[in-house]
């Protein structure tokens, strides 16, 4: 059985991905800040594991990463899915909320890449997924600092890809639109009605964007590597 390593995996998109991957006949090593209710439903068929941790402690990272491996055997798949949204107009967007998203969404996630691909390079196997967003490309009024990090992720999914390509580890963006989670009940009600009515398929549900995640984990995407599939419900069409 391949293990996975999920991060945010206790709601919204990271508990869908979580649960899609079990039902797919993977272990899942989730963790995130908080344990949740929901997460815990999932362990009790013996196939999920949480783990608290939380991805600003950059200097943890390494050592945490090394106990899953120690505790839990080597990992097949990473899915980096934790990501912190502050929503609000560049000129009065704190600077603590632009550090958070730069260490969580982007430092935090590199470093976690880093260290989890390294018993992938042994194996000579692995898939490496990062959630990404439509809003890397088409941009977003009030989340330029998000969106940065969203795009500079894709640029360092395409070349780690020609590095670990070598050794047969494929790495890949998922760019979800904008999905039915806490996140995006966060925004303001015009801008969701904005968003809704470009979108001709409707909003996706976080288990499509969770569908993408598994074809790229699975035998079937073996080939592709470098990529980014859009999840959007038509709305960048």
């Amino acid at each position: 059985m391949n293990t996975v390593l999920v991060s945010g995996a206790a709601r919204g998109l990271g508990l869908a991905i979580s649960r899609r991957l079990i039902g797919d006949g993977y272990k899942v090593i989730g963790f995130g800040r908080t344990h949740t209710d929901e997460f815990a439903e999932l362990e009790r068929g013996g196939k999920a594991i949480f783990e608290e941790f939380d991805l600003a402690n950059l200097e943890d990272i390494q050592p945490f990463v090394y106990k899953l491996n120690k505790t839990h055997g080597p990992i097949f798949g990473l899915v980096n899915n934790a990501a912190i949204a502050r929503d609000g107009v560049l000129a009065t967007l704190h600077a603590s909320d632009i550090a958070s998203m730069l260490t969580v969404n982007l430092e935090a996630t590199i470093l976690l890449t880093k260290y989890a691909s390294r018993p992938m390079l042994v194996r000579r196997q692995g898939r490496i997924i990062t959630i990404s967003s439509i809003i890397a490309t088409t941009g977003f009024s009030g989340l330029s600092v998000y969106a940065a990090t969203k795009a500079a992720l894709e640029g360092f999914t395409r070349s780690l890809s020609r590095e670990l390509g070598r050794v047969n580890v494929t790495v890949n963006c998922v760019a979800p639109g904008y999905m039915e989670t806490d996140m995006t009940a966060a925004l303001d009600g015009d801008k969701l009605d904005s968003i809704r009515r470009r979108t001709s398929l409707g909003l996706p549900e976080p288990e499509d964007a969770a569908g993408a995640v598994a074809y790229l984990l699975s035998e079937n995407a073996r080939k592709i590597t470098g990529t980014v599939i859009t999840v959007d419900g038509g709305s960048t069409a």
